[in-house]
């Protein structure tokens, strides 16, 4: 396998499951150092020694993403263990599938500050640490619900089209010095939080929805990731990488 990340060291945030762990398995697969991040300590320590016994360089930080000083620590602590920061992916979410006047004021705030505000802090934090390495990639994971309306999930599609816009207008300020910023927009994917968050009755109808006739699996996209992150994306930035089976397309 050619080591497409050798020499690269990536901070991945809601790595312990589903996305962000097939996206640091993928990574350290690649040949890069890794900082992962999650507030499911127990379950991202699993991730950390996984990859720790095949060899790979990582460190697990446990880091709430709506936190403006944890993501200083988790900045200087990759630089501490690895000398410099050159990718981050901004995987950490969260769903609820209330719509607008069901969803309270406390989700409301809950699901903003870690989807949306935890981009903005990660992007804060990481464009220095990049700057100083000479140039970087952001990856902001979004969803097809930060492109297209569903009729439901009001925080949470607000928040995915917040990032998709905060990604194009970040890729355009920081392109002069070779920082990239582009944005991931998964389907429906086979993950922990569809399972939690996703009736069992709406699946039916979201798996017909896609032209593939499946849900797509972590690994998936995290190969969408790792393009994004590798230099052989070297010509993207503000753009947006959409994975989802075909959903869209209709």
């Amino acid at each position: 396998m050619a080591h497409r990340l050798d020499g690269k060291v990536a901070i991945i945030t809601g790595a312990a499951r589903g996305q962000g762990a097939a996206e640091a398995r993928l990574f350290a697969a690649e040949g890069a150092s890794l900082v992962i991040t999650d507030i499911r300590e127990e379950a991202l320590r699993a991730v950390e020694k996984e990859l720790q016994d095949t060899g790979a360089a990582v460190v697990a930080v446990p880091h709430d993403v709506t936190d403006e000083a944890a993501w200083g620590d988790t900045v200087n602590r990759a630089i501490q263990e690895f000398g410099r920061v050159d990718i981050l992916v901004n995987n950490a979410g969260i769903l609820s599938m209330a719509g607008v006047e069901e969803t309270s004021r406390e989700q409301w705030d809950r699901i903003v500050a870690v989807n949306q505000t935890g981009v903005w802090l990660g992007m804060k934090y990481a464009v220095p640490a990049m700057r100083r390495s000479g140039g970087g990639s952001i990856v902001n994971v979004s969803s097809i619900y930060g492109l297209i309306g569903s009729g439901a999930a009001a925080a949470y599609q607000a928040t995915k089209g917040a990032v998709r816009l905060l990604t194009k207008t970040a890729a355009i300020q920081y392109a002069p010095e070779g920082i990239r910023i582009n944005s991931l927009h998964p389907g429906v994917i086979d993950t922990g939080m569809v399972e939690e968050e996703v009736p069992n009755a709406f699946r039916p109808a979201l798996i017909s929805a896609t032209p593939l006739g499946r849900m797509g699996k972590p690994e998936e996209i995290a190969y969408g990731a790792l393009f994004l992150a590798s230099d052989e994306s070297s010509f993207a930035t503000g753009s947006e990488l959409v994975l989802d089976g075909g959903y869209t397309s209709q």
